[in-house]
């Protein structure tokens, strides 16, 4: 297979935005071209290579096979093309180049005003983001698409480097007018008849509530899984249950007195934010340094914003 004579980054960077998208109009949105052209060269991108790469469900498009496996080595390939990019740069300082940052769901609430100091003290440095699932941040590292990246816990199956850089609360909310508002230090089997609301299986956030229920004995009567925090918040401001969440997505709620905060004992359940680079990645100053700010300045901007509502029990 000789497809790499006449391969093009065009092309594979037309094929990762697809494959992101599932979608050729959105990609070609994104990239500024007409989905013909988009189509265009994806189609001689699948002649180079000689297998499809994309195949056609209902309205959209998923990958195949041959797919899956190239676009993890294009994301590399492009990875690598944008380091030997940014280590050009380098050597004009710290204060210039690309930086890019993965973001579980749950950063999101506070990561972008962290990001925004970073870049008005460092105009020079391009810092882009993205959010997504843990799984899909620890791919991401691997196929070398984003420098850094803020999660929940450390990514333990992959060869990474994690470091604390701020304590990340977990509290039980309810509706603004629950009867246990404002009841001080009760247990959780109060809370027996309630509806919990949880994270779909497999995030940060079911692991939390689900080793809460463990520790403290606890079975709820009924739980309802959500895809999302938002969804989690309207679904308690509506009534329909309590849930446990972490502190950080709710900044609006609890400045609006939306929600309230229920002082069960054992919460609030303290976990970590953790910063996470591939141990065999080589941070450029000016990843380094956005660095080395998150692990001086995040825990207390975030102490500042939220520790007036972490309860006192």
């Amino acid at each position: 297979m000789n497809f790499l004579r006449t391969l093009t980054l065009r092309q594979l960077q037309i094929f990762v935005v697809a494959a992101r998208h599932l979608s050729y109009a959105r990609a070609a949105e994104e990239l500024h071209l007409t989905p013909p052209a988009v189509s265009m060269q994806l189609k001689q991108l699948e002649d180079n290579v000689g297998l499809p790469l994309f195949e056609r469900m209902g309205r959209g498009v998923a990958l195949t096979g041959a797919g899956e496996l190239l676009v993890h080595h294009a994301l590399r390939i492009l990875g690598e093309i944008k380091d030997a990019e940014a280590n050009l740069q380098a050597l004009q300082g710290a204060e210039s180049g690309q930086l890019s940052v993965g973001l579980v769901s749950t950063a999101k609430y506070f990561m972008p005003r962290l990001l925004a100091k970073f870049a008005q003290a460092h105009p020079g440095v391009e810092v882009q983001f993205s959010v997504g699932s843990r799984a899909s941040l620890i791919q991401k590292l691997q196929d070398n698409a984003v420098d850094l990246a803020v999660m929940g816990r450390v990514p333990a199956e992959i060869d990474a480097h994690a470091e604390p850089m701020a304590t990340h609360p977990y509290v039980l909310i309810a509706p603004a007018e629950h009867p246990l508002r404002g009841a001080r230090g009760f247990d959780l089997h109060e809370l027996r008849h309630e509806t919990f609301l949880l994270r779909e299986e497999g995030s940060g956030s079911r692991r939390v509530a689900e080793d809460m229920f463990k520790n403290h004995l606890f079975k709820p009567l009924r739980t309802i899984d959500m895809g999302s925090n938002e969804t989690i918040k309207q679904a308690v401001m509506a009534g329909m249950g309590v849930a446990l969440i972490s502190l950080h997505t709710l900044p609006l709620e609890l400045k609006g007195g939306e929600v309230s905060v229920l002082e069960v004992i054992g919460t609030p359940i303290e976990r970590t934010w953790y910063v996470v680079h591939m141990n065999a990645k080589r941070l450029l100053p000016a990843g380094q340094q956005f660095r080395s700010f998150l692990l001086d300045s995040a825990s207390a901007s975030l102490r500042q914003e939220f520790g007036v509502y972490v309860a006192a029990g």
